[in-house]
């Protein structure tokens, strides 16, 4: 991804003189940490509600059992995609981020696919190695005992094998893979239809229900054990809280940051436009389960979660805290209620798009070629997350928080090379 560095040159007014509306920096940046635990800690709780029905599922493979798994994993969803504003700026989550979220995934790498997704890839050695169907396999040359599919082979072995980005092993979008199955419709209706049966080892369908059953739990044992490190982190005295805490103007800076390169270059460029440019379903972030709605708009919350200092932990009660917004609310009224209106306009886009998959389309259906007034809604979504870009980076200027870089995307800045 291209990077745009937003240069800021303004003194920041909000310590000495002792104001009544004056905001402490410190406590703005307790409350983003707060929210961040509360949202780590909310993705593990349905992570681990999301385990148990997948055992449910392994126990007895019904598809009452694979619907309660699929209801689960996308609950996971919510409070996670909430969290994504600390990716950007916050290079421990930043780091970790590929092991929980990564995508798209050259499923191939995992189990079977159908016929029409090819059987090789000049990008990828590993397309279609299918781990599940063979308990023997190479990687980078060398003979790997694959008899026991465990954490270890997934996380260490094949997650980025041989370098390749596209082998996803582990996190969110492996689980939903061997939830869903593939989504054979295009810009169709239709989401993945993997039948329950493959995991039931007495009526087996599609082979290796075992190892599927294998697969399966070790991916989400990970996905656990990897929010569980993201939660002592942001929890008092870890990593990520010490870190963010460590210096007033930089986890400033690294608020605004996060919203600012989710804003723009992911979610506007890499997970919407580029989608939208080449019509392709395979570019929708949620793409076996047709989620993707729901992933962007609970990005959006989470952008204006981390402004306004205020989050709604799953369990119904609110974390909440001195914000940015206090700070500009204090510094420049103005410019304060302007990015707010932006952020919610932006919100309301996203809802329009998700009322929309939710009755009328999917969001694939809404991106594909000639689908004039899906286009537009997703458009819409695009058009009000760089509105509102421009306005982070007045507030980093107004608080002198020197230069930022906010993720750019070649979708957004140089569409042509998209198709090069």
């Amino acid at each position: 991804m291209k990077t745009v560095a937003w240069a800021a040159t303004v003194v920041l007014g909000i310590t000495g003189g002792a104001a009544a509306d004056e905001v402490d920096p410190s406590a703005v940046l307790a409350t983003y940490a707060d929210i961040a635990h509360a949202g780590y800690e909310d993705s593990l709780l349905a992570a681990k509600a999301l385990d148990y029905a997948i055992d449910g599922l392994i126990d007895s493979a019904t598809e009452e059992s694979l619907l309660a798994a699929k209801a689960s994993w996308l609950a996971a969803r919510v409070p996670y995609q909430q969290t994504e504003a600390y990716r950007f700026g916050n290079a421990m989550v930043d780091d970790w981020e590929g092991r929980v979220n990564a995508w798209p995934l050259d499923e191939g790498l995992i189990d079977y696919v159908a016929p029409s997704y090819g059987t090789e890839s000049d990008a990828n050695a590993l397309y279609t190695i299918n781990v599940i169907a063979n308990p023997e396999i190479t990687v980078n040359g060398e003979t790997v005992d694959a008899s026991v599919i465990d954490p270890a082979l997934l996380a260490d072995t094949l997650h980025e094998a041989e370098e390749v980005e596209a082998n996803v092993s582990i996190g969110y979008h492996a689980i939903e893979f061997l939830l869903w199955g593939q989504d054979l419709n295009g810009t169709e209706a239709g989401a993945g239809s993997r039948p329950a049966s493959d995991y039931d080892t007495e009526n087996c369908t599609n082979g290796n229900c075992d190892r599927r059953a294998e697969y399966l739990k070790a991916a989400s044992t990970l996905l656990i054990a990897d929010l569980e490190e993201m939660v002592a982190n942001w929890a008092e005295g870890g990593a990520a809280r010490e870190a963010v805490m460590a210096d007033e103007a930089t986890g400033l800076a690294t608020i605004l940051t996060g919203m600012g390169s989710l804003s723009y270059g992911e979610l506007a460029g890499e997970r919407m436009k580029l989608g939208l440019l080449l019509h392709d379903p395979e570019e929708e972030h949620d793409c076996f389960s047709d989620n993707t709605h729901n992933s962007h708009y609970f990005d959006a919350i989470g952008i204006r979660n981390v402004y306004t200092g205020h989050y709604r932990r799953i369990d119904g009660s609110i974390v909440s805290g001195p914000s940015i917004a206090d700070m500009m609310a204090a510094k420049d009224p103005a410019l304060n209620e302007e990015l707010l209106q932006k952020l919610d306009a932006t919100v309301d886009a996203m809802a329009v798009m998700k009322a929309r998959a939710e009755s009328i389309e999917a969001y694939d259906q809404m991106i594909g070629e000639g689908n004039e007034e899906g286009n537009a809604i997703v458009q819409a979504a695009i058009d009000a997350l760089i509105a509102q870009t421009p306005f982070i980076e007045r507030v980093v200027a107004a608080m002198d928080l020197g230069a930022i870089e906010i993720e750019g995307s070649d979708s957004l800045d140089d569409p042509n090379a998209v198709f090069q």
